[in-house]
C-alpha cells in the first residue's frame, strides 16, 4: 500500500506531519505500507507556510497508483486560493490527481487541501468539507461541491477530506482502523500518544471533547456507542453489554476515567447535540425526537442553563 503525502508551496506543516506520523508508526507495526513524499511540480525542495525547507521530494509525476494506495493532500496558505499563476501552474498536478482517482486511488485532504481537490473537479456533487473558518469562501467558490459543516472529515466515494490540523491525525486513525482493524488503531494512538480518537460524527469545535482525554478503549467505544444512540432509550445495561462488561464495572470504570458518569455525559451529549440543531432552524419537537428527550417541555428545561428558547 503506497501512501502519498503531497507536499504543495506554502503547505502547512501540522497538516502533513500530523498524518505523516501516524503512517510512519503504522509502518512500523506494518512493512507493507509505502511512503512517499511528492512535490507538487518538478520542484525538489519546497518552503513551508511557517518557512521551513521540505527537501529531497519525488516528482508527482513519475507516481501511478492504484486502489490499495492513498493520496493526502494538505493545506496551504490561504493567498494561493486566488492566486492565477499557482492555480495556472498547478493545471497538470491536477490531471494527474484526477487520473490517480480514475484509477481507484483513495484522495485525502486535510483542511484547505479541500480547495485544491475542488480545483481539480473531484469535489463535484460530493459531499465534502474543509476548515471551518473558509466554509463561507469554500461554498462560494465551489457551489457544486456539497460542504458539510461542523464536521471532522466527509468520506465519498474514496474521496476523504477532513477539518483541519488534528482532524488529519483522526483521519488516519480512521482509514487505518478501517484497514487493520479497532485495535490496530487504538494501539497507533496510544504510542504517538493521541488521545482523542475522534469519528467522522463527531463536530469540529465540541466543548465535550474533553471527556476523550484518555486511552481506556472500552471506555472510547461505550462514549462512541453513547453518541451514536443518544437519541434512543440507552440504559447502562444496553451500554455495558455493547463493551462486553458489568454494569456495575462500566459505571465504576467510566466515571473513573471520564470523571463524569453515563447519564451526565449522556445529557451532554444530547444537549450539544440539540444546540446543533436548533442552530440549524429545526422545531423544538423534531429537536426532542432526535435527542432523546420524552417532550418538548423535558429539552425547554435541560436547555434553560446553556440557552434561552
Amino acid at each position: 500500500m503506497k501512501v502519498i503525502f503531497v507536499v504543495p508551496p506554502q503547505v502547512q506543516l501540522l497538516d502533513i506531519t500530523g498524518p505523516a506520523h501516524i503512517f510512519y508508526e503504522a509502518k512500523v507495526l506494518r512493512p507493507e505500507i509505502d511512503l512517499c513524499f511528492a512535490s507538487i511540480d518538478d520542484t525538489a525542495e519546497i518552503e513551508s507556510a511557517a518557512g521551513l525547507f521540505l527537501s529531497k521530494l519525488t516528482p508527482f509525476k513519475s507516481i501511478s497508483l492504484s486502489k490499495e494506495d492513498y493520496i493526502f493532500i494538505p493545506g496551504i496558505d490561504s493567498f494561493l486560493f486566488s492566486d492565477a499563476a499557482f492555480l495556472e501552474s498547478s493545471q497538470e498536478f491536477f490531471q494527474w490527481l484526477r487520473v490517480q482517482f480514475a484509477a481507484g486511488a483513495n484522495i485525502c485532504s486535510v483542511c484547505t487541501g479541500a480547495f485544491l481537490l475542488a480545483e481539480a473537479g473531484l469535489l463535484n456533487n460530493k459531499s465534502c468539507t474543509t476548515h471551518w473558518n473558509y466554509f463561507s469562501r469554500f461554498a462560494t467558490k465551489f457551489p457544486e461541491a456539497e460542504l458539510k459543516r461542523n464536521r471532522l472529515f466527509v468520506e465519498d466515494s474514496g474521496i476523504f477530506t477532513s477539518a483541519g490540523v488534528s482532524s488529519g491525525i483522526d483521519l488516519s486513525l480512521f482509514i487505518l482502523e478501517r484497514l487493520y482493524g479497532e485495535r490496530f488503531a487504538f494501539e497507533l494512538a496510544r504510542i504517538t500518544v493521541v488521545y482523542l480518537r475522534r469519528g467522522s460524527d463527531d463536530p469540529q469545535l465540541s466543548v465535550f471533547l474533553q471527556y476523550r482525554n484518555h486511552l481506556e478503549d472500552r471506555i472510547y467505544t461505550a462514549q462512541q456507542y453513547i453518541f451514536e444512540h443518544a437519541s434512543q432509550k440507552l440504559p447502562v445495561e444496553t451500554v455495558a453489554a455493547h463493551v462486553h462488561m458489568s454494569p456495575r464495572n462500566l459505571t465504576r470504570l467510566f466515571k473513573k476515567t471520564t470523571g463524569v458518569t453515563i447519564g451526565a455525559y449522556l445529557n451532554k451529549i444530547r444537549i450539544e447535540k440539540a444546540e446543533h440543531l436548533l442552530s440549524a432552524g429545526h422545531k423544538l419537537d423534531y429537536v426532542a425526537a432526535q435527542c432523546g428527550f420524552s417532550s418538548e417541555s423535558q429539552l425547554r428545561k435541560s436547555l434553560q442553563g446553556p440557552r434561552q428558547i
